[in-house]
């Protein structure tokens, strides 16, 4: 049994935890129940499940977008996901400050890749349109994330944020 608690006891937490995969179950039944074998990274259409923490997948967003094709889930020997026709997730896209447009340079790569448009952009006399994001239209997928020149957008869960 791996836990978690203790591994992260000498750890800092210098970035933010990384999404498991969608239609997880519970991370404590995921961890305790995946056998990190890699055929959900094997899988994986756009290549974007990684061995993180622990040998455990994760999806990595730098690498590109989820198509939650469900293939994950599919090939996984163990009953570690929830079905298809629940929500993949509550991940959503959050755009920090280090955004080009915040910072007064034109860019919208992120509105450009946002096949549901949940990023964009609204004009400013005089100024560069600024990115606004609709929360209710983001899938989570992070096809946002990989095209932003700064990294200055991440995908997280707005349930479990920080105060």
């Amino acid at each position: 049994m791996f836990d978690r608690s203790r591994r992260r006891l000498l750890t800092r937490r210098s970035k933010p935890e990384q999404q498991r995969l969608p239609w997880m179950v519970n991370d404590d039944i995921f961890t305790d129940g995946c056998t990190r074998c890699g055929k959900c990274a094997a899988a994986c259409e756009t290549q974007i499940i990684i061995h993180g923490d622990g040998g455990f997948p994760e999806v990595d967003f730098k690498r590109g977008e989820c198509t939650f094709c469900y293939r994950c889930a599919d090939v996984c020997p163990e009953p570690l996901f929830h079905p298809q026709t629940t929500p993949a997730w509550a991940m959503v896209a959050e755009i920090g400050e280090g955004c080009l447009a915040y910072q007064h340079v034109e860019c919208r790569s992120c509105g450009d890749m946002c096949e549901t448009q949940a990023i964009r952009f609204r004009l400013q006399p005089g100024g560069v349109a600024q990115p606004e994001l609709e929360a209710t239209n983001c899938t989570g997928c992070g096809a946002c994330v990989s095209v932003c020149p700064t990294s200055a957008i991440t995908v997280v869960n707005p349930t479990n944020k920080e105060s």
